[in-house]
């Protein structure tokens, strides 16, 4: 019988780029090697996107009649990044080979944006440093000219944005414990922005890295046949290589990233949002921050349920996402889980005040390990809503929180790292939206989700670990100690057993050997 052939599995086009481009780095570090790759990836965005437009205008048929194909307003009108002749694509690819490929790239990336003013200071000039071959640079640039093979720019710009984000994940992990100071894990993210569902209004990240959080919203908006034009973006970030590649990242989705604003001080020192009411707070604020300038800010009109210790920002971010909640605003935000029991420096007043006065908090979700790639310490998110008590789009919740342990969940990629799977993410969102929405059906569930009276949540001196809550799982509870006894007491037996049964066959053996 003739043998099956045997099935090649194709890896996504993503992959394959990436593992080319890996290969390319040799003796760059990964953070700097990131923005050389991610650079030339939104150079070839903004340059397919331009040349498709282009070859509609010189058709010159319909709308584009008469129009000149070199002229700015004329890509402006329809969103279009303009690019000029020497910094197109097409123009670059002639000359990769070229020992001053750098040069002409850095001085297409100055080009690009001298014709666009909103990419002003995003794009990196890093091209023509000592310590990127120009042969490295050049097979780059071959290996980038691959993808997104297609004439349409709706492809283009999908296919793009998928690398790019594919990208910046792979850089994160390659940089390890610095790497997630500019990316959040994709499964976090996307867990948020369910639980959330931002179909409308304002999405404010004040800590917004990369931009992972709008792109997730954007794209859950799409998912759910709604209008992006619906929503609008705010962020801030103080580390300004990390705004750069947030900047580039929403611009390969077309997303309006003009708020998106930096300085070098933060959202605490120089908040680039003081009147903002957002309807929509999605953050990962970086975890236990001890130099956030908290002695400066002693008698900030943000501390309104307690001044937070100059040695840890948790609360401090927690009280300024709350100052920037409209009315009916939501949030959900990661932070470290000793902030669900800390009573040091008056943590444990202020997470009691927000329980009882502010009564905000609606839901704590317990975090799987190992799902961070920057740190080894627990996290939680915390998920905090205005209008507990007089919405016209949930349940009265506000005399309860919903408590979600969800530890056991999520499976491991590799030794180090864990990722939340889709079911595992529709799991959790469900169960908050069959607890929130008015016709849910919601039902404890021991070991996994409880909604809890805050009478009983005062009793454990605003102590808000799940666990605390959700007690044992069935399985758990229903432990049958004499027979596990038993079960255990006979698998002994039979190992005994065994191994006399090995040790006779032994003997008898050497035996026949000494005869």
């Amino acid at each position: 019988m003739a043998r099956k052939p045997k099935e090649t599995k194709t890896e996504p086009l993503e992959v394959i780029l990436w593992k080319a481009a890996d290969k390319l780095r040799k003796n760059i570090d990964a953070a700097e090697y990131k923005h050389v790759v991610m650079g030339l990836i939104f150079l070839k965005y903004i340059s397919d996107s331009f040349e498709f437009h282009h070859a509609l205008l010189s058709i010159g048929e319909g709308e584009f009649a008469d129009a000149d194909p070199e002229d700015k307003d004329e890509y402006l009108a329809y969103n279009i990044f303009f690019v000029p002749e020497q910094a197109r694509w097409a123009y670059l690819t002639g000359k990769a080979k070229l020992p001053e490929i750098g040069r002409l790239v850095d001085d297409a990336m100055e080009l690009i944006e001298a014709d666009n003013p909103q990419l002003k200071g995003v794009l990196p000039k890093v091209y023509a440093r000592q310590n990127l071959d120009a042969t490295v640079l050049g097979e780059l640039i071959d290996l980038i000219g691959n993808i997104a093979l297609g004439d349409a720019k709706a492809r283009s710009a999908d296919v793009l944005g998928h690398v790019f984000e594919y990208f910046l994940g792979e850089f994160a992990l390659a940089e390890g414990k610095q790497g997630g100071q500019f990316y959040t894990p994709k499964s976090i993210v996307d867990l948020l922005v369910n639980m959330l569902e931002p179909y409308e209004g304002r999405v404010f990240d004040p800590c917004c890295g990369s931009g992972g959080m709008f792109v997730q919203s954007e794209q859950f908006v799409k998912a759910h046949q709604g209008n992006i034009q619906n929503i609008s973006i705010y962020g801030q970030e103080s580390n300004q290589t990390t705004w750069r590649l947030a900047k580039m990242n929403l611009a390969i989705r077309g997303i309006n990233s003009q708020y998106v604003m930096w300085n070098s001080e933060g959202s605490f020192l120089n908040d680039a949002h003081k009147d903002l009411k957002a309807d929509f707070i999605l953050a990962n604020p970086p975890f236990n921050v001890s130099d956030w300038s908290g002695e400066q800010l002693r008698g900030d009109g943000r501390w309104r349920y307690g001044t937070p210790p100059a040695g840890n920002a948790n609360f401090a971010w927690m009280q300024h996402f709350l100052y920037h909640l409209s009315p009916k605003g939501q949030a959900g935000v990661v932070l470290a889980k000793g902030a669900l029991t800390s009573k040091s420096s008056g943590e444990g007043d202020i997470r009691a005040a927000l329980v009882k006065d502010a009564n905000v908090i609606d839901c704590i979700v317990n975090l799987p390990a190992k799902l961070f790639l920057n740190t080894q310490i627990p996290a939680a998110l915390w998920f905090m809503r205005r209008d507990r008590e007089n919405s016209k789009t949930y349940r009265d919740r506000s005399q309860e929180i919903l408590f979600i342990d969800a530890r056991n969940l999520g499976h491991l990629i590799n030794r180090r790292s864990k990722v939340l799977s889709a079911e595992d993410i529709h799991t959790i969102a469900d169960t908050y939206h069959q607890w929130r929405n008015p016709n849910g059906n919601y039902q404890d569930i021991a070991g996994f989700c409880a909604s809890v009276n805050i009478s009983e949540v005062a009793k454990l001196d605003y102590v808000l670990t799940p666990g605390r809550y959700v007690g044992l799982a069935d399985e758990e509870d229903d432990f049958d100690f004499n027979q596990r006894f038993n079960a255990l007491k006979a698998e002994f037996a039979a190992q005994l057993a065994e191994e006399e049964r090995l040790n006779q066959a032994i003997k008898e053996n050497l035996a026949k050997v000494v005869v």
